[in-house]
């Protein structure tokens, strides 16, 4: 019988060892570029299909003379909300919400998973792909990202790092174990029955003549096989009628006995192993079995589902099944074995000590407390991109007012003729950007996709240590404070604000939390304090991607107001009514997270908040643990 081999790892493959609390090494195999490259292809094609395929809908729909007037609105407002959808949420729901997998990594055999060998999480797919802006520059080529992925001892983009994952080799969670055929006569076999029963001189003996065997002449094997049988078997009443299995059985028992050796011996001889490694994988196999399954469902939806009682015996039988996967290690089992050991104790891992997806979360718990939560929590960071564009769009005002020619220069034709014919709108009686009635919702649809997109932007940006989201928000500030400035020259800069007034509170606010978020990000690359680069990253982007959330709950609210209100005929008054409800609501808002920070900070006694959920707090406010 052959000796099984040690699984060998191909060469230029990376694998990251991952301990777990049983001192037990789990390898994965770490996906390259070129699985990788493919992956992102063949999305990449799914989302082309998917836009021609709206596009060319719509223009159907658009052209039918059923599609005009309420039903062409609404399908406009339909493509452009599905668009945005396509464009920012393929990725990150295939991958948050199908085990890291979009349908190009299953097709390349690979998924994303946290880089601790947790299962991805719903806040880390978020991350890992907002911060897919940044990977794809330079002009969205995706240099950047393809050069960390390439050079990377990870194979690691920017919303890898930032959002603590990697890229793994997806491998069949049921892996077959018929591979090793069974043999009755060996299955009832106690494996391990006590001290040995050879001294370590009869051991040895026995040892090299099984190492030289084979090179002997069939005569001479037969006598020198028969004799050394005669030796040991007046104290082996049950054995093998054939001295060569005998001998060979009793080698393997001994081994076993001798465990400590084995990993010296590994891989000498002829079957030398493999029968223990039989034998092993035989007796075990059904347990593995029993236990993977019940993994497997506490890893979808936590521990709950087993039911309280179960708990205790399942920890016992994950600390059983780490102890086998060290034990097939050291016997040499098959490597697709040990491969399928390694993900029934990963799985067993990760319902024991991971974040479980299965856990309910309140929604309402989460947008109104937990969310607002992190804004407070970062305002130092919000007030600094606050000033990020607050001085230059002073800074542009004051240029446009003190030299209205530069206006020509650095602002588009198209806001200046706006400008130049105010007067004639306000004296008609028409608003700024004032749409008929029937095209508000297409106005509103389009406000929120672009505004949240640049919140996007300024958050990813962050991973430039904060330079992309200056400059975003420098430019954003010039822009804003000119464009204020020249219809101020033409005395319309109330008529303007009027506009302004009803959703301006949340939506610069909401570019401020942004790019607070983003300066987040780039504040733990450049002072990660005490603790690591890496678990800096990780921590402040869970509480930046929260963050983002609240810009872009705010962004909604927003974009509908200027949308159905600021771009329609209400009068004024009614706006700026609406523009101080907003600073009220925007107050009440902050103040519910700053309510439930001081809850964080003075706990109950059982450690937690109100939601049952364990906190830690840091400098800056409360920060997620670190899984």
């Amino acid at each position: 019988m052959p000796a099984t081999r040690a699984p060998a790892v191909p060469q230029f493959t990376r694998r990251l060892a991952i301990e777990t609390p049983e001192h037990v090494v789990l390898e994965i195999e770490l996906a390259g570029p070129g699985s990788r490259i493919a992956a992102a292809l063949c999305d990449a094609a799914i989302v082309v299909a998917i836009l021609l395929f709206l596009f060319m809908g719509s223009s159907a729909l658009s052209a039918s003379a059923g599609a005009q007037g309420r039903w062409g609105t609404l399908v406009a407002v339909l493509v452009a909300l599905v668009v945005f959808l396509v464009v920012w949420g393929y990725f990150l729901l295939f991958e948050a919400l199908n085990d890291g997998r979009t349908p190009g990594k299953r097709l390349m055999g690979i998924r994303v998973v946290m880089d601790t060998g947790h299962r991805l999480t719903f806040t880390a797919a978020a991350v890992r792909n907002l911060v897919r802006v940044a990977d794809a520059q330079p002009l969205f080529t995706y240099l950047l990202g393809f050069g960390l992925v390439l050079f990377h001892s990870q194979h690691k983009r920017l919303g890898d790092i930032v959002a603590g994952t990697i890229v793994v080799r997806d491998r069949p969670g049921d892996l077959q174990l018929a591979s090793v055929p069974a043999d009755p006569a060996r299955d009832g076999e106690p494996l391990e029955t006590g001290p040995p029963e050879l001294s370590d001189d009869e051991f040895r003996l026995l040892d090299q003549f099984l190492e030289r065997v084979d090179g002997l002449e069939s005569a001479l094997r037969r006598r020198f096989t028969a004799d050394l049988a005669a030796r040991f078997a007046p104290r082996f009443p049950r054995r093998d009628p054939d001295p060569e299995g005998f001998l060979v059985r009793l080698h393997s028992a001994e081994f076993d006995k001798r465990r400590g050796r084995l990993a010296l011996r590994r891989g000498q001889g002829v079957g030398r192993t493999s029968i223990t490694a039989e034998r092993f994988v035989l007796r075990k196999r059904d347990a593995w079995e029993a236990f993977r399954a019940l993994a497997a469902q506490a890893e979808r939806g936590g521990l709950k589902r087993l039911g309280a009682a179960a708990i205790p015996a399942f920890a016992a039988q994950y600390r059983e099944v780490a102890a086998d996967l060290a034990r097939a290690r050291t016997y040499g089992v098959d490597p697709r074995v040990l491969e399928y050991l390694e993900r029934v104790v990963s799985a067993g891992h990760n319902a024991l000590y991971g974040r479980h997806t299965g856990v309910r979360v309140q929604v309402s718990e989460l947008l109104l407390r937990e969310i607002p939560a992190a804004v407070v929590a970062g305002r130092g960071y919000v007030l600094a991109a606050l000033l990020a564009f607050a001085l230059p769009a002073v800074t542009g005002y004051l240029l446009i007012r003190e030299r209205p020619a530069v206006a020509e220069e650095v602002l588009p034709d198209e806001m200046i003729a706006r400008a130049r014919a105010g007067g004639e709108h306000r004296a008609a009686g028409l608003g700024y950007a004032q749409a008929p009635s029937m095209y508000l919702p297409v106005v509103a649809s389009r406000i929120i996709t672009s505004n949240v997109q640049v919140a996007f932007f300024a958050f990813a940006l962050g991973s430039t240590a904060g330079l992309g989201t200056l400059v975003l928000l420098v430019m954003n500030g010039l822009f804003f404070g000119a464009v204020l400035g020249l219809f101020a020259n033409y005395s319309l800069a109330g008529w303007l604000l009027t506009f302004v007034a009803g959703h301006g509170v949340l939506e610069l606010t909401a570019i401020f939390i942004a790019g607070g978020a983003g300066f987040r990000i780039a504040g733990a690359i450049i002072a990660p304090g005490d603790r690591t680069r890496r678990d800096a990253l990780v921590l402040e982007g869970r509480m930046a991607a929260r963050m983002v959330a609240a810009s872009v709950t705010l962004l909604a609210i927003a974009g509908t107001i200027e949308g159905l209100l600021s771009a329609s005929d209400a009068p004024a008054a009614y706006k700026y009514a609406v523009s101080a409800a907003s600073a009220v609501f925007l107050f009440l808002y902050l103040r519910n997270g700053s309510n439930h920070l001081r809850q964080l900070k003075d706990p109950d006694p059982g450690g937690s908040d109100a939601s049952g959920a364990p906190g830690s707090r840091s400098a800056s406010g409360w920060t997620p643990s670190l899984h």
